[in-house]
């Protein structure tokens, strides 16, 4: 084993054990956070070049399907609110082969313990690097709607957090995503939104979260209708924050999941009620510094804003 496989396994290990320690105290939204890591991180190994990676084809399928596990807990802790025999008595029979097969990847060759396939390969793209394609978007998504969407792999469910405990005198914000309004709609292949909240310098404050694939396609407009959780009590956000809103779609002629648009609401925006906000050119600029809209048209990204304070 070369030391570069020996320490990937090594922080592996620590990140499993770690989720699942959370996960069997009850601590459910540190145990997702954990396990989507992980899996990020076994799906960027699995999709790595054969030059680029420490493990041989068939061990990068092995460790795919530890990824597609790890997200399958990880949607279904989405549904608890709190810790019970059910999740002890699946931790136990779940974990434990997955456990011994993430430790012993370099020498399994045993049928994998359970039923899964590996996530589709598709590449995602970190922001910004989209603008260095050599095509335009208008020519690419021109193609993208002419074979059935229905004939494209579905998307692993959204990586959606629960709500937080209150606090006295403490606000949290449930944001509904209604609909997104784009001129293409109807040609959008599994598009969901990423949902994040940074700081003026574009850091994170929050776990990411990614809605689930939209639920139809109508006219302009993709509809989603999905509560997103705001992962911090509002008057703990620092100053300047924003909650960004990252519109994704698959792009079947380049094999990968590309940023189309996106949106931002900053921190006097966040009211009860609806909201329209206005849609924005990628790359997704953070720091908020350089803005193109996407179009002059009345499209735009609807919101329903909830806010709850003890």
């Amino acid at each position: 084993m070369s030391e570069a496989a020996r320490s990937l396994l090594q922080r592996w290990g620590a990140s499993f054990r770690k989720g699942t320690d959370f996960d069997s105290w009850g601590q459910l939204v540190e145990a997702i956070d954990e396990y989507q890591i992980l899996a990020r991180h076994l799906q960027k190994e699995a999709q790595s070049q054969h030059n680029n990676s420490e493990f041989t084809e068939d061990q990068k399928k092995t460790i795919a399907k530890i990824a597609t596990c790890l997200e399958l807990r990880s949607a279904a802790l989405q549904v608890y609110s709190r810790i019970n025999a059910c999740l002890w008595i699946w931790i136990l029979i779940f974990f434990s082969p997955l456990s011994a097969v993430l430790k012993n990847i370099l020498t399994y060759n045993k049928e994998f313990p359970f039923d899964v396939q590996p996530v589709p390969l598709r590449k995602i793209l970190a922001p910004g690097e989209e603008e260095h394609l050599e095509f335009e978007e208008d020519d690419e998504e021109g193609g993208a709607g002419a074979g059935s969407p229905d004939s494209f792999p579905a998307r692993v469910p959204g990586t959606l957090l629960p709500r937080l405990p209150s606090e006295p005198g403490m606000t949290l914000l449930t944001i509904n995503i209604e609909k997104i309004g784009l001129k293409d709609a109807g040609q959008c292949i599994d598009p969901y939104i990423t949902v994040s909240v940074k700081d003026l310098n574009g850091i994170d404050l929050t776990p990411v979260q990614d809605t689930p694939v939209a639920l139809r396609k109508e006219d302009t407009y993709v509809h989603f209708n999905v509560d997103i959780e705001i992962q911090k009590h509002i008057e703990k956000l620092t100053k300047g924050a924003a909650i960004f809103f990252e519109f994704k779609h698959y792009k079947p002629k380049k094999r990968f999941t590309s940023t189309k648009c996106f949106a931002f609401m900053e921190m006097d925006e966040i009211k009860p009620g609806a909201i329209v906000i206005e849609l924005y050119k990628k790359p997704t600029d953070f720091k908020r510094k350089k803005l193109q809209l996407l179009t002059k048209k009345p499209l735009y990204l609807h919101l329903h804003q909830t806010l709850h304070k003890e």
